[in-house]
């Protein structure tokens, strides 16, 4: 599933049933968020995402008074920011970071320190660590976010958005454009 698709989950939720107030959200039930996502193909794993969606949207209900944004307020460490998203049902640690990556880069939510920001590797951040030479060729996702460390120990996962739009748009398994790249000139196009 394209990462664009499953962030957008939230936005197609309101649109389906007219508000994104926590009060509106969590009056809907488990039986009818189901449907929701099964009705609108919102996830390729409908029935687990809907639980998911249901579950979160009571824990910040409960946990966090209704504001999500107390997860990441009070410029907060990247770890309790990391940690906090964490404790979600269905959030392991490359949804966990690369939520707390997208505050941080995109909406420029101040933390207090960002090293706990790892890169979110995934085919495409691995096949341009390893084309590009900054890893092994048979690294492994674990060397990956250590490489990124090393490189960046300041706020590793700056790296994640460029090294992954840079896999999904010029570094693609089969057809590399490395010509139009835009590292194409400090690559090592190892292919």
């Amino acid at each position: 599933m394209k990462a664009e698709r499953a962030w957008s989950i939230p936005y197609r939720i309101k649109s389906i049933i007219g508000s994104f107030d926590i009060d509106d959200l969590a009056s809907v039930s488990l039986d009818s968020y189901k449907e929701i996502f099964n009705n609108n193909t919102l996830h390729r794993f409908n029935d687990t995402m809907a639980s998911v969606f249901y579950e979160a949207v009571h824990d910040i209900k409960a946990k966090y008074n209704g504001d999500a944004s107390r997860i990441w307020s009070n410029n907060s460490s990247s770890a309790k920011v990391a940690y906090d998203f964490l404790q979600f049902k269905g959030s392991g640690k490359k949804i966990a970071t690369m939520a707390a990556n997208i505050l941080a880069r995109q909406f420029k939510v101040p933390f207090s320190d960002y090293y706990s920001i790892d890169i979110s590797p995934d085919v495409h951040i691995l096949r341009v660590m390893r084309r590009t030479g900054l890893v092994s060729y048979d690294a492994d996702l674990d060397s990956v976010i250590y490489r990124a460390r090393e490189l960046n120990p300041e706020f590793p996962g700056i790296i994640d958005f460029s090294c992954w739009e840079i896999g999904r748009t010029w570094c693609r398994p089969n057809h590399s454009n490395c010509e139009e790249c835009i590292i194409c000139n400090d690559c090592k196009k190892i292919l």
